[in-house]
């Protein structure tokens, strides 16, 4: 069973919500999602920091990051996941919508 990092904007967490649970159910694979603000709660620096700094450890754990990819859209922080997940020989896998 593959394990993979699922990496995109927070503004299409819903869809990545229902991406990961497709890939669990219909792939068999193992995802690791990010952290969802379900109550629009607004984090500070210092734990968007420790956020981030738990996403890069999931990536690290992880046989590859999920990228996901609506509309044609990579923001710049997924672009640097996607850099760092190359840099250490990660599977980097698009999801196209």
């Amino acid at each position: 069973m593959k394990t993979y990092t699922i990496c995109g904007i927070m503004r299409f967490d819903k869809e990545m919500k229902k991406i990961a649970y497709d890939l669990e159910t219909d792939k068999g694979y193992n995802i690791l999602q990010c952290v969802y603000c379900e109550e629009n709660v607004i984090p500070t620096d210092e734990e968007l920091s420790r956020l981030a700094d738990a996403h890069y450890r999931k990536i690290d754990l992880s046989d590859g990051i999920y990228v996901v990819n609506i509309d044609g859209y990579i923001g710049k922080s997924v672009k640097e996941e996607i850099e760092y997940a190359k840099k250490h020989g990660k599977e980097v896998v698009y999801h196209y919508n």
